[in-house]
């Protein structure tokens, strides 16, 4: 009898299980907790323990190879969750479809072939190729191509190229409001080789698309973070597009960022890496070889135009709008905040109305006839009097997305406007449906948050609308200039793509926008505001404290800061109540910790830390 350590899938448990047969590291099993089956993965061979073990019930044809299961000890290890939860990220390979992969790659090996792919090469300008060239020599590359500059036909010749090679490809977008284009254009010269992987795809069709890799069918996959986790054979080729976008950050454990992953990937493989974007994060431009892709592939060309407002529909927005509609073009404008208003504020006290579980201001719909926390999703009738001081003059505060389209149903009577954001799109059927719509121009005015600047490509935007900038540059973030400025120019971006366009922007702030159009000067200032303090020069880390009883939460932060002052090579940057002290009825509180050296923090955390901690391994912001 052979005894194993088993990582239940999912879940922080590690357990002693028995076993006739010799096993590999990585197999996927099942065994039985309370009677229950849990699937889990083989970890490793032990000793025969003091205690009695249960045997393993069933060895699946699944499993996860060598350098895989390498992957996720270092996601247990960096991001500080159990290997349980690392391994749960994966979805299995399967060892039946491996050996007839194989057999099939030596066939086509020995008879010197080459795998059909599409019926036409992508063609690619002189500059195009250029990039191509620089990506495919660098194993982690960055392509900074301006918004319109043809990345993405790039990136298909890629494609192209790594098929023939008999190898697959991943595509990571940040969000799925990015895929139906996106999908369009893989099946246009892929076909069924592609799969689009993501949240919102039902159980069935996950099945079915999982067979399809399995078996070969499928060689690209294309989604958000969670299509790093496929289990694609002889991959080749990870691009991560947008690379710049927060949404690869995971907000629960592990708190991964899926991009800082696909480069883990790629050295880990031995596989190629391209991040692109526009407007590509600091931390990439300064540690990647890049190429600079200037210039709009369209050729098109944007005036900007200037208002210092801050956020509201003034004559001068509805004049440019008229004209859009007269000239039977289309509209886009961002602004930063959903629902009717952000905030509903008592002039007498100053108050907002905030949410009983969570310390923040409730935001008004209208259309609920409500107030609702965007934390918890805690819901209240809109209230008469301040909860506060009982006066009656609440006034509402900082337009959102709702507001602003009742306001342009109200002037523009008969044009077709529509709301872009997480109240309005709500299902990937509402997603597919707002974009055919846009695309088929049956919707004139199209009014969102930052789901508009995700690298949506429609030629008749001839104006983009942006309000509310100046939120995102006053964020208490360090990463604020660096989120207004990118954001700025991504929806921007989305105006005269292919004919003129026009960008009218609302802001306090206008030498400072104006001044930064080309992102990569704005780069090169921001290193000199970041040397020494922030990263990509330092790392961070967040120790979190959560718990119902506020005073648990403050003893547990205590207690692990007197733990932490022992260790010299880091240091304690601040401490105390998180900037939202309650969210969903736990009281929170934080450590932020930097240091030089990552080992430095993980060292320091993993020697220091108590039972409620959770760890935040380079965050993207600290409420």
């Amino acid at each position: 009898m052979r005894y194993y350590i088993v990582a239940i899938n999912q879940k922080p448990l590690l357990l002693t299980y028995s076993h006739q047969d010799s096993l590999e590291v990585g197999t996927l099993v099942e065994v039985e907790i309370k009677k229950r089956l849990y699937k889990g993965y083989i970890l490793k061979e032990t000793k025969k323990p003091s205690f009695e073990c249960k045997e393993i019930m069933n060895i699946t044809e699944f499993y996860l190879p060598k350098n895989y299961m390498e992957i996720a000890k270092f996601i247990s290890t960096y991001y500080f969750c159990s290997i349980g939860e690392a391994l749960g990220l994966f979805v299995p390979f399967k060892k039946e479809r491996f050996v007839t992969k194989n057999l099939k790659i030596k066939k086509d090996l020995s008879t010197n072939s080459q795998l059909p792919i599409t019926q036409s090469t992508i063609e690619l300008s002189a500059e195009q190729k250029e990039a191509l060239e620089f990506i495919k020599s660098h194993q982690i590359s960055l392509l900074f191509g301006d918004t319109g500059s043809g990345k993405t036909q790039i990136y298909m010749r890629y494609f192209q190229e790594i098929l023939a090679k008999g190898k697959s490809a991943i595509f990571l977008m940040p969000e799925i409001s990015l895929t139906p284009q996106m999908e369009e254009r893989l099946r246009e010269y892929f076909g069924t080789s592609v799969a689009i992987w993501h949240s919102k795809i039902s159980k069935k069709k996950k099945e079915a698309i999982l067979e399809d890799i399995y078996s070969g069918k499928v060689k690209i996959v294309a989604g958000p973070r969670s299509a790093l986790f496929l289990p694609m054979e002889n991959l080749g080729l990870i691009v991560v597009d947008e690379e710049h976008d927060d949404s690869y950050k995971a907000h629960n454990r592990p708190r991964y960022n899926a991009k800082d992953l696909a480069i883990y990937f790629g050295k880990k493989l031995g596989i190629s890496v391209v991040l692109g974007s526009a407007t590509p994060s600091l931390n990439s431009y300064l540690k990647f070889p890049h190429f600079r892709l200037k210039g709009s592939f369209y050729k098109g060309k944007k005036e900007f135009v200037w208002e210092n407002e801050l956020t509201s529909l003034t004559s001068l927005v509805i004049e440019h709008i008229k004209e859009t509609l007269k000239n039977k073009k289309q509209s886009i404008i961002f602004l930063p905040t959903r629902a009717n208003f952000k905030y509903l504020i008592c002039s007498d006290c100053g108050e907002a109305v905030k949410c009983p579980y969570c310390d923040v201001g409730m935001s008004l719909h209208f259309d609920k006839r409500a107030l609702v926390c965007h934390y918890c999703n805690f819901a209240e009738p809109i209230p008469k009097n301040c909860p506060s001081c009982s006066s009656q003059n609440l006034k509402a505060n900082r337009i959102g997305t709702s507001e602003i389209v009742k306001e342009l149903r109200e002037i523009f009577k008969d044009a077709k406007i529509a709301k872009f954001d997480k109240d309005e799109i709500t299902t990937h059927k509402k997603l597919q449906n707002t974009l055919k719509s846009f695309a088929n121009k049956e919707i004139d005015i199209l009014v969102g948050t930052q789901m508009l600047s995700k690298g949506h490509d429609y030629p008749d935007v001839a104006l983009s609308v942006v309000l509310g900038i100046d939120y995102v540059l006053n964020m208490a973030d360090f990463r604020a200039r660096e989120k207004a400025v990118s954001l700025f120019l991504q929806i921007a971006g989305r105006s005269g793509r292919k004919e003129k366009g026009k960008v009218l922007v609302q802001t306090l702030n206008r030498d400072f926008f104006e001044n930064y159009l080309d992102f990569e000067k704005f780069l090169k200032d921001e290193i000199e505001f970041r040397k020494g303090l922030y990263p990509p020069f330092k790392r961070l880390a967040i120790a979190l404290f959560s718990h119902k009883d506020r005073k648990k939460a403050q003893e547990s932060m205590q207690e692990m800061l007197k733990k932490l002052k022992r260790f010299e090579d880091i240091e304690i940057v601040g401490f105390g109540e998180a900037p939202i002290e309650k969210i969903a009825g736990r009281y929170r509180y934080n450590i932020i910790l930097r240091s030089d050296l990552a080992k430095a923090l993980i060292n320091a955390i993993n020697r220091s830390k108590i039972e409620l901690t959770e760890v935040d391994m380079d965050p993207i912001n600290i409420v």
